[in-house]
């Protein structure tokens, strides 16, 4: 019966969460998943002849001491095509919670157009990228327990007399991103969930996905530069909203020779505002290799019932012909 009952909470919190703050899944390696952050970010991804192509696993195991914990899986590849004046790429994004009563799919294809602005070794360029995709959500009805079924001394042992809903649905869903950088700075724009898709297993027609705004930017600093590693510090920014949750994440990035340590703040502002989480970071590089270790210390008022999240990450890239269009790759952080 205990099962039973904290899958009856957790439930509970995931609609109510999900109603009152509106909010998509997350990832704190947010540059670790360029794609789902932004879809500008398509091919934008560096290596010592220019251009490169990229492939990105991330997983997030958020909150594990719930009982049904929420967990989040991004794939994802993206290149520079020359031919095409610009990057593609593809994810397969699959998030979980409690334990697989709902869960959740997306298949998208990605599209990024650059443009460089004015000439010389400190021109600007743009990138502007669009995002299509397909999005499956399923819900495990049978794991879910209500009030109605409870006897005093059987605990759930009646039927229930709530509304089945529809069990699988899907819908198509678009996102849009734009990013203007050079040598040093970068800033981008991204809206999530542009046609606002109903996501109601009741097919409610109110119960549409809100969109998601995201704004992101920061800049890359030398410190010292040897023979044979280049120090860095990269202070950074991001801010969502989505209905009427939003989200500040401040910090920086520590480059030093293959190590890579960050130092984040994050505020969150919903119904009432509230420090979330310290983030602490640490990356290494080996050749075309990436990984990287997150870990979210909660420091709000419910940090007994979730002290932490973590969050790994690990990225692959290769060296692609930049072609004979202005191609200058995008230095932002890598994690």
């Amino acid at each position: 019966m205990r099962r039973s009952l904290q899958l009856v909470i957790l439930g509970l919190f995931y609609c109510v969460s999900a109603r009152l703050n509106a909010q998509d899944p997350e990832l704190t390696q947010f540059y670790a998943a360029p794609v789902y952050t932004n879809p500008a970010l398509a091919g934008s991804a560096v290596c010592q002849t220019g251009a490169a192509g990229r492939m990105a696993l991330n997983y997030r195991n958020q909150w594990p001491s719930l009982p049904g914990t929420f967990r989040s899986i991004c794939a994802s590849w993206d290149q520079h095509i020359p031919q095409v004046g610009g990057g593609i790429g593809a994810m397969v994004f699959h998030d979980i919670a409690g334990s697989g009563l709902l869960t959740s799919t997306s298949i998208s294809g990605v599209y990024s157009y650059l443009l460089p602005l004015g000439r010389g070794n400190n021109r600007a360029f743009m990138r502007f990228g669009l995002q299509g995709s397909l999005v499956f959500k399923s819900l495990d009805w049978n794991r879910l327990k209500f009030g109605d079924q409870i006897l005093p001394t059987q605990g759930f042992a009646l039927p229930t007399g709530e509304q089945k809903p529809s069990l699988n649905i899907s819908y198509p869903n678009f996102n849009a991103g734009w990013i203007i950088y050079n040598s040093k700075f970068y800033l981008g724009f991204a809206a999530h969930n542009i046609n606002q898709p109903n996501w109601s297993f009741y097919q409610n027609p109110d119960e549409t996905l809100p969109i998601r705004y995201t704004a992101h930017g920061g800049g890359v600093f030398k410190l010292s530069k040897s023979r044979y590693e280049e120090n860095t510090i990269s202070p950074n920014f991001l801010f969502m909203s989505q209905r009427n949750f939003t989200q500040l994440n401040l910090g920086f990035y520590a480059n030093k020779g293959p190590l890579v340590t960050g130092l984040w703040f994050r505020q969150t502002f919903g119904n009432y505002k509230t420090s979330d989480a310290i983030i602490m970071l640490v990356g290494f590089r080996k050749d075309r290799f990436k990984f990287g270790y997150s870990y979210d210390f909660t420091v709000s008022d419910g940090r007994s019932a979730i002290p932490a999240s973590h969050e790994v990450s690990a990225t692959i890239d290769w060296c692609v012909p930049p072609g004979s269009k202005p191609f200058k790759p995008l230095k932002c952080p890598e994690f």
